[in-house]
C-alpha cells in the first residue's frame, strides 16, 4: 500500500469517527449560543461582561449564528465566554465516505453507460435493462479503484 493510500485511509477513518460520534447532533434552531446561555441561565449583558464585548454584540451573534454569517473565532470567543467549548466538523450527510464517493461512482457510470446506450440503441445494439445495471455496477467499482481525475467533476 502506497503511503498516499495510507494517508488516505487515516483521513477517512477520521472522517468517519466523527460522522458516528456526531450522528444524532443537529444545530437547534435558535442557534447553540443562545441555548448554551440560557440552559445556564446567563443574560446577555453577563456573557458581555464576560467575553469583553458589549450586551448588543452577544445578541448580533445569536442573531448571526442563526443566519449562517458568524464566524469560527466569533463562536469559539463566546463559548469560552460562557465556559464551553465550541467544537465543529464537516461530516458526511448520510453514512460514511465510502458512501459518498459510492453515489458519485454511480451517478458518473450512470451518465457515461446511458449515453453509450442511446448510441448502442440507435444501432439496434441495446441492452436489456438487467445488462446495464450490471455495467453500471461495474463502471462504478472501477470509478472507485482507480479514482479518475475528473472524478468529481459535474456534467
Amino acid at each position: 500500500m502506497s503511503v498516499k493510500n495510507t494517508v488516505k485511509k487515516q483521513y477517512v477513518q477520521i472522517v468517519n469517527s466523527a460522522a458516528k460520534q456526531l450522528a444524532s447532533v443537529r444545530k437547534p434552531q435558535e442557534g447553540w449560543l443562545l441555548v448554551l446561555r440560557k440552559a445556564l441561565g446567563m443574560s446577555g449583558a453577563q456573557v458581555a461582561i464576560r467575553a469583553g464585548v458589549s450586551r448588543n454584540a452577544i445578541y448580533q451573534a445569536e442573531r448571526n449564528e442563526t443566519d449562517g454569517a458568524i464566524t469560527i473565532k466569533q463562536m469559539q470567543k463566546f463559548a469560552e465566554a460562557m465556559g464551553g467549548r465550541f467544537v465543529y466538523a464537516i461530516v458526511p450527510e448520510n453514512g460514511a465516505v465510502s458512501d459518498i464517493i459510492q453515489k458519485q461512482a454511480r451517478r458518473k457510470a450512470e451518465d457515461h453507460i446511458k449515453r453509450a446506450s442511446a448510441h448502442m440503441a440507435l444501432e439496434k445494439q441495446s441492452l436489456t435493462s438487467k445488462q446495464t445495471a450490471q455495467r453500471i455496477d461495474d463502471l462504478a467499482n472501477e470509478l472507485i479503484r482507480d479514482m479518475p481525475a475528473d472524478f468529481w467533476e459535474v456534467k
